[in-house]
């Protein structure tokens, strides 16, 4: 394909993250390093980048006491006449976490960044900066796309092994040099405690680095910030996001396992002290929003939202769901009437239009869950369906009336390009949808491809419901429940679109890197 990396990328990246992973990290959450002491703030936790376009991006950085986010951009890593930003006073209101917003930067170009950490009673007395790069996006097509998504990190228990060298498969994502990365939901396991040591079946034992805040299930604020944190103890992570920027977009362990909207959890759940899923949510939202760059929430901000369209120049539009917060409640989802449905009415009339107002060549719709793959609901011991396929191959019932009301409107308006990716259910796999295997037919063919776990435990491949006609292509997937990232089964995808033929390529591969199973699709169809 045209995609081509910048030259000079893996010389910048060997300086720029020099400085990141020179800062030893605090030994146990909230505690002072003795740098700070010294009156200069740090920025241990390295730097992100995210929702990156032809002209702007968001950076993210955490101090580890009040100061001034100052950004510096430049076309070379040895910074010379760089361009200033000056972004927010971060303080204790946002657990020392800052984003500032970048505009006006050239499209298609590398561009390096370096955040400094000033003093607020003293602006010449700045931290030792950390440098980050990403590639703003071409106006044209020529060069193509390349990028990787998967999902599902620190579950189950399966945290930052030292043993193992930790998240080891942000590593062969990096060597991918993609554009950006797609994390399809689960950033966090809120509600998976992390302990010292697991057993593992073969009579091994499995380390954990651990903290005080994932020693429980997150019900604080400070709890749902630590569950950010703690992942961010991991190298290979903040070396990944000082590389490669992301769009990001979340599901239920953000919070807690499974939920929706208003939901109480039982009495006979006594991890809980706070029983009211809606109080928990906004907990972690406001945290998902410190410590996440999304253009469309801001901290504090209780009306912005996570879905949204992220437009990669005339090749790709990226349509991000939430089908957590706007769900109706977890139940047989059987109804013959379902306005609400996974997406809520309005998300869902947003996603029509944008699809319409859509010129990209390809249109990904990035799903937090799969459509029609069957996922129970076994948290209350109820026969209950969490994601929207409830089993029975007939006729659309509950929340896939929605999902029936967007593939028929995509086909009569003939848009072309849609590929659905999603992660959720700790395997990989390829399903096809096809309306001559259906019982709802009023639709085109389209391909769903999933992804994941990136640190988690691996589960049996989960059931198909016939409603749309699901054929599986292709898919790994352990025999046993909980195989923990040591005994394999760790996935990401990876997505090239060839900037002159406009093809798509989809590959499912490994922790290591390897390629399980490759689909390429032709542009400009409506379905295939």
């Amino acid at each position: 394909m045209s995609h081509r990396p910048f030259p000079g990328r893996r010389s910048v990246l060997r300086g720029s993250l020099a400085a990141s992973a020179a800062l030893t990290l605090p030994t146990a959450l909230g505690a002072a390093p003795a740098f700070a002491l010294s009156g200069r703030p740090k920025a241990g936790w390295g730097v992100q980048a995210g929702d990156v376009s032809a002209h702007s991006g968001l950076v993210w950085v955490r101090s580890d006491r009040p100061a001034r986010m100052i950004v510096e951009t430049a076309a070379t890593e040895s910074f010379g006449s760089p361009r200033r930003w000056q972004g927010p006073l971060i303080g204790a209101d946002t657990d020392f976490t800052g984003t500032t917003r970048l505009h006006g930067l050239p499209a298609g170009e590398q561009i390096h960044y370096r955040v400094l950490l000033a003093d607020p009673d003293d602006p010449r007395r700045t931290g030792e900066p950390v440098q980050g790069t990403f590639r703003t996006t071409p106006l044209g097509r020529r060069r193509g796309v390349r990028f990787l998504w998967s999902g599902d990190l620190a579950g189950q228990g399966w945290g930052i092994n030292p043993d193992l060298g930790g998240y080891r498969i942000y590593r062969a994502m990096a060597r991918l040099d993609p554009d950006f990365f797609l994390h399809s939901g689960d950033n966090v396991y809120a509600d998976g405690p992390i302990s010292p040591t697991q057993a593992l079946p073969d009579g091994g034992t499995w380390r954990n680095i651990t903290t005080e805040e994932k020693s429980k299930v997150a019900e604080t604020l400070a709890e749902y910030r630590g569950n950010f944190r703690y992942n961010l103890l991991d190298d290979n992570l903040r070396r990944f996001n000082a590389q490669v920027p992301s769009i990001i977009q979340w599901d239920d362990h953000e919070v807690r396992n499974n939920w929706y909207p208003g939901e109480v959890i039982a009495s006979s759940d006594t991890r809980y002290t706070e029983k009211s899923i809606d109080v928990l949510a906004a907990r972690a939202r406001r945290a998902f929003s410190e410590y996440v760059p999304i253009p469309t929430l801001r901290p504090g901000d209780r009306e912005g939202r996570v879905y949204r369209v992220v437009r990669h120049g005339p090749l790709l539009d990226v349509f991000v769901l939430d089908m957590r917060t706007y769900r109706n409640a977890n139940s047989p989802d059987d109804q013959t009437v379902d306005p609400q449905g996974i997406l809520g009415a309005e998300q869902l009339e947003w996603l029509k239009r944008e699809l319409v107002r859509s010129r990209a060549v390809w249109k990904v719709i990035a799903a937090d869950m799969p459509l029609g793959l069957v996922v129970p609901d076994t948290t209350e011991n109820k026969p209950h369906i969490e994601a929207v396929a409830q089993g029975d191959p007939g006729a659309p019932l509950g929340r896939e009336l929605q999902i029936a009301e967007l593939l028929r409107f995509i086909k009569h308006r003939r848009i072309t390009g849609t590929v659905w990716l999603t992660a959720d259910v700790h395997y990989t796999s390829a399903q096809h949808y096809q309306p001559s295997r259906a019982a709802f037919t009023d639709f085109e063919p389209f391909w769903e491809f999933v992804s994941g776990p990136l640190n988690a435990g691996a589960f049996p491949a989960n059931t198909l419901d016939g409603t749309f006609g699901p054929e599986r292509v292709f898919v790994k997937a352990p025999t046993a429940s909980n195989v923990s990232p040591a005994g394999g089964y760790q996935f990401f995808g990876q997505v090239d679109i060839d900037g002159d033929s406009g093809e798509l390529t989809v590959r499912l591969r490994e922790q290591d890197g390897t390629v399980l199973f490759t689909q390429v699709l032709q542009p400009g169809r409506v379905g295939q």
